[in-house]
């Protein structure tokens, strides 16, 4: 049975948090535009002594600025400070300055073991058994009581069994929200009208013939509908992943690129409406699992805090990454996010052991 484990407040009645002054801020000169030497946010939980009285900022994200609100610190991205915003300024993150961060909350000691041991860190080589049993007992609490997010890149679509997984883990409520970009869902469509993922059968691997036409034409009848919605009861879409997020009330958040085709309707076209829209999410998620993305991983990771404050009590934030590619899984933990853990697998198979080992609930209903 999964539990928690126990985060423990700094003790701020010691004397050094007593006596250290409060944050010292200063008036953004302009709108995007913060004071000299303002401070930056981490991951970790961190405190502002604001009024004598050291508080933790309930929603962060990483490369913020810190303004303060009716007298509580809120991070914020550059580009929506205001005129006149009272951004905190001062470097330290010791509680010097009046800011203090727990750089080692939720770590606990480790067992004693010699200093020299071989395979300390995740590698083709590394045996998951353990890892897999833990994802389980993780979800299975999750499903009831926290908020999963899940950032997908196509290749889920890819595979006829890991597509039916993944909707068979949204319509069993291990999904709470969606991340992608406009191929995921393509594919996903193009699956249910051709059974084909950019022309190739997603069962036999064969190509069609014409099967390229397959996405465009995807494409188009989407853009027809004007909405997911509207396609989905238009061509009465009973399986696949766009469909499971739609009749179970799933938020989808598809943020378009370059490269894109078409795109499809709902597909964020602009990249900081796409940021603001994912960010809903990351502010809730409890745990994160991305697959096969890249790019989308490292957003969502540098959006996501170690920690969230769920019915007043702290706790952290479960993040995996799930690639083929050692150096896939391992790009997040050179932008800033330590506390990813990583899968290195075929998603394919991944998301087939998932859906295969989680229980599916009795009556339907979920604890949220």
């Amino acid at each position: 049975m999964f539990t928690l484990p126990n985060y423990t407040t700094p003790d701020f009645s010691e004397p050094f948090f007593i006596n250290a002054p409060s944050v010292r801020t200063m008036p953004a000169p302009m709108d995007g535009v913060v004071p000299e030497n303002f401070y930056a946010t981490t991951i970790f939980p961190e405190y502002f002594k604001i009024h004598n009285t050291w508080q933790l900022m309930r929603e962060s994200r990483m490369d913020c600025v810190v303004v303060i609100k009716d007298d509580h610190p809120a991070a914020v991205e550059f580009r929506n400070v205001k005129k006149g915003d009272a951004v905190v300024v001062g470097r330290h993150e010791d509680g010097g300055n009046g800011v203090y961060v727990d750089h080692f909350a939720f770590n606990k000691k480790q067992n004693e073991t010699d200093n020299f041991s071989f395979r300390t860190s995740n590698s083709r080589e590394t045996a998951y058994s353990r890892d897999y049993d833990r994802l389980y007992e993780l979800l299975e609490f999750e499903r009831d009581h926290g908020y999963l997010l899940w950032v997908l890149g196509p290749a889920v679509t890819f595979d006829q069994d890991s597509r039916n997984a993944m909707t068979k883990l949204i319509e069993n409520g291990y999904v709470d929200a969606l991340f992608a970009g406009n191929a995921l869902a393509t594919h996903d469509l193009e699956s249910h009208f051709f059974n084909t993922a950019l022309g190739q059968d997603i069962y036999s691997k064969e190509n069609k013939s014409m099967g390229h036409y397959h996405h465009i034409e995807t494409i188009n009848r989407a853009r027809s509908c004007e909405t997911l919605e509207n396609l989905v009861e238009t061509y009465k879409i009973e399986d696949g992943i766009v469909s499971a997020c739609i009749k179970n009330k799933i938020p989808m958040v598809l943020a378009g690129s370059i490269r894109d085709d078409g795109p499809l309707p709902s597909v964020y076209a602009d990249v900081y409406q796409a940021q603001d829209a994912l960010r809903v999410h990351t502010r809730k998620a409890t745990t994160v699992i991305c697959l096969a993305t890249q790019l989308h991983t490292i957003a969502t990771g540098n959006m996501t805090p170690s920690y969230q404050v769920v019915d007043g009590i702290i706790r952290p934030v479960y993040f995996y990454t799930v690639d083929i590619s050692e150096f896939v899984v391992n790009k997040l933990k050179d932008r800033g996010s330590l506390s990813s853990r990583s899968f290195i697998t075929n998603i394919q198979d991944f998301v087939v052991n998932l859906q295969r080992r989680l229980a599916t609930p009795k009556d339907g209903h979920f604890n949220k």
